[in-house]
């Protein structure tokens, strides 16, 4: 079917070659060879009068034409999904859907990796893309970067609608064999030792960065981690110290040589939340897999005692 001469098919190629911001991405993306994502983006690139996407240096980059049509593209594929897709009965068990979730590493380490093995029995066919956590989160949803975001209460947005997962605390981290750790950990020798953070990007520091700060607790920050997993790693062999998640540390001491303590001093725990646009408020896939989501989220809250999610008040 065409529209003022443009093959209304290709929508769908324009839509993955703008977000994936590549032929071959594109290609996995769609399902189809890179041969046959090459020619789509041929015939749209001659249809637009515009390269859309051309080289630079080692990767592929959108031409300022093409960006303007990021957002009114993934408004189309939307209100198309919407208002037709969307109505149709959807069954875990023959769905081809693919979902994706934007995280952070650790959530997709202690929730994300749990629930895609649940998944598989119940759902075979649906695909998951997992999308790293960016500086603007709430942005690329709203864009149709992903269609599920999960974040802590400063991520998510009162904009589009949420489901509170769980809460977590912190506990401090570090090598097994670290003298300074034989002792429970006092708020002087935490204030004294040197730390790992975490820093996404240019995004401001993580949760803990920020709780710390607000409690005028001194941090001698002397490694930023690009993320949460390569913590572990970075403790071993030296006097340092890291704030980390319960769970996620009491996974990385089962593979590394690490010993826990708890904290000198009060913490909030973090909340962590899913969230999806408002555009997709009706979508069961979205809704059967946020369920999934909670449903593994009170199994880890059950297997390690955290404290139970609570709504705000």
């Amino acid at each position: 079917m065409r529209l003022d001469k443009l093959d209304l098919n290709l929508l769908i190629a324009l839509d993955a070659l703008l977000q994936e911001r590549g032929v071959s991405l594109a290609a996995d993306r769609l399902n189809m060879s890179q041969s046959a994502a090459s020619g789509a983006l041929g015939r749209l690139r001659e249809y637009f009068r515009d390269d859309l996407l051309v080289l630079q240096g080692r990767s592929m980059a959108l031409t300022p034409r093409a960006e303007k049509l990021i957002d009114p593209v993934r408004s189309i594929i939307e209100q198309i999904r919407a208002t037709i897709l969307v109505a149709e009965p959807f069954d875990p068990a023959t769905s081809d859907r693919t979902l994706s979730v934007m995280a952070t590493d650790y959530i997709f380490e202690i929730l994300l990796r749990p629930v895609i093995v649940a998944c598989a029995t119940e759902a075979p066919g649906i695909r998951f893309e997992l999308v790293p956590i960016v500086e603007h989160p709430v942005e690329a949803l709203q864009r149709g970067r992903a269609d599920i975001l999960i974040g802590i209460d400063n991520v998510v947005s009162t904009e589009h609608p949420s489901a509170l997962l769980y809460t977590e605390d912190f506990v401090i981290a570090g090598w097994r064999d670290n003298p300074l750790l034989a002792d429970p950990m006092t708020r002087e020798t935490y204030e004294e030792l040197g730390h790992v953070a975490v820093r996404f990007g240019q995004q401001t520091s993580s949760y803990e960065a920020t709780a710390t700060r607000l409690r005028s607790v001194a941090r001698r920050v002397e490694v930023i981690a690009p993320n949460f997993l390569s913590v572990g790693g970075l403790l071993v062999g030296t006097e340092r110290i890291a704030t980390i998640h319960r769970l996620l540390a009491v996974r990385m001491a089962e593979y590394l040589p690490l010993t826990l303590r708890e904290l000198p001093f009060e913490m909030p725990p973090v909340r962590e939340s899913a969230q999806w646009s408002s555009r997709n408020a009706n979508d069961p896939a979205i809704a059967w897999l946020v369920e999934r989501l909670k449903q593994i989220a009170a199994q880890l809250r059950s297997s390690s005692g955290a404290p139970e999610p609570s709504l705000p008040g």
